[in-house]
């Protein structure tokens, strides 16, 4: 039996922004092949560093584990971008100070995935949310661009949410930045699909994209 685990942050974890639910874990339940189980460990506003706790409950007969986190990272460096009175040259030099640090944790979080010895799946981040500022979705970039890096260097398949999530009606309308049902949905059935087709022996880095 097969048994899919879930970690990171509210893309997983989203059943309070979708009130009656079926949140995002349900939805795939409902979606992976007969016999498979999956289980939720990504807590609502984690960040990169809580990886590492979350793993300490992994199930002994854990078989894929699916990683989604990095956005709470960027909230936190949000501040940057809406800043008028950074100068360029001060806003680049703060972006690379931002990346370094990110790129800093997301490797020892991918280390400690590797070191559970499952086959694992890392997520982009969206940039499709309703409201987003283009310079926000442009800061986003850095953040993407250290996963889909760091999950080449490791050999790991990248789930690229922002082709999954590309629709207003993808996010919730208790929060924008949440997964609704529908965009729910289309995650459940990516991570389903990626799960079941990659070949996770061959160690190589393969971009998903929607079902």
């Amino acid at each position: 039996m097969s048994h899919v685990v879930l970690l990171g942050d509210s893309i997983f974890d989203n059943a309070r922004y979708v009130p009656g639910g079926p949140a995002v874990v349900d939805q795939l339940r409902a979606r992976l092949p007969a016999g498979w189980r999956a289980t939720l460990l990504a807590v609502d506003g984690s960040v990169t560093t809580d990886v590492a706790r979350q793993l300490a409950r992994l199930p002994a007969d854990a078989t894929h584990l699916v990683v989604s986190t990095g956005g709470n990272d960027a909230l936190g460096s949000g501040g940057l971008v809406r800043d008028a009175g950074v100068s360029a040259a001060d806003g680049f030099a703060a972006l690379a100070d931002i990346w370094a640090e990110f790129r800093r944790d997301y490797r020892a979080m991918l280390a400690a995935v590797l070191a559970a010895g499952t086959p694992a799946v890392v997520c982009t981040v969206y940039d499709a949310i309703p409201g987003l500022a283009p310079a926000e979705a442009a800061g986003l970039a850095v953040f993407n661009d250290v996963i889909v890096r760091e999950a080449a260097a490791a050999g790991l398949p990248v789930l690229d949410l922002r082709r999954v999530c590309d629709r207003a009606a993808d996010y919730a309308d208790v929060s924008p930045i949440e997964p609704s049902r529908v965009g729910g949905a289309k995650i459940a059935a990516a991570v389903a699909r990626v799960v079941a087709a990659h070949d996770f022996a061959r160690g190589e880095t393969v971009v998903y994209g929607p079902a």
